[in-house]
């Protein structure tokens, strides 16, 4: 398993598995592109012998405060063994990276193994998007993530600082997530 940095060039690849894992609501090309070509997005993808199996993308402009989770999505035969939150990761690295201080996602109600991955990265959710989803009418469920705190409990267990957060900046890593993408993990 290796993961980079997405390019134009994964555009196809990308678009191949995003129709495959959202038959109902993927995204158009152009869309993606945008994406991908977007100074405030951060692309990431990852591949297994040469075949691109999983894709995320951060939405973070520069400066700003607070970023969003656009999408985490790992192939149905690559699912389970921990590409998504290596993806999920990065995303979150690059947002400290970025100065954000909390990070929102939207994910579908009716998938709690991504809702599961998301909890255990301290993502608490905030609310609900009553038929968010369509064609399905699926509630999408608003998540949001104290970076800070995420990023002081990652630096506690590593035993080093948190990139990013100044110590006078980080919460306490006992700190509760303060309560404020589709995705396939």
């Amino acid at each position: 398993m290796s993961t980079r940095a997405a390019t134009a060039a994964d555009l196809d690849a990308i678009m191949d598995l995003e129709r495959t894992s959202f038959p109902s609501d993927a995204w158009s090309a152009a869309m993606m592109r945008e994406e991908l070509a977007s100074p405030h997005g951060f692309y990431v993808v990852v591949e297994e012998a040469g075949r691109l199996v999983g894709y995320a993308g951060l939405r973070a402009v520069r400066g700003a405060r607070d970023a969003d989770v656009q999408t985490i999505t790992i192939s149905a035969a690559a699912r389970g063994r921990g590409r998504g939150r290596a993806l999920l990761t990065m995303l979150l690295d690059e947002a400290v990276a970025r100065g954000v201080h909390d990070v929102f996602l939207e994910v579908r109600a009716d998938n709690p193994v991504a809702q599961a991955l998301y909890a255990s990265e301290g993502f608490a959710e905030v609310g609900r998007r009553p038929r968010y989803y369509q064609p399905d009418d699926v509630d999408a469920i608003v998540m949001q993530l104290d970076l800070r705190g995420w990023a002081a409990r990652r630096a506690e267990v590593s035993g080093g600082a948190a990139p990013g957060v100044a110590a006078s900046d980080a919460p306490s890593a006992s700190a509760t997530p303060s309560p404020t993408g589709k995705g396939w993990c």
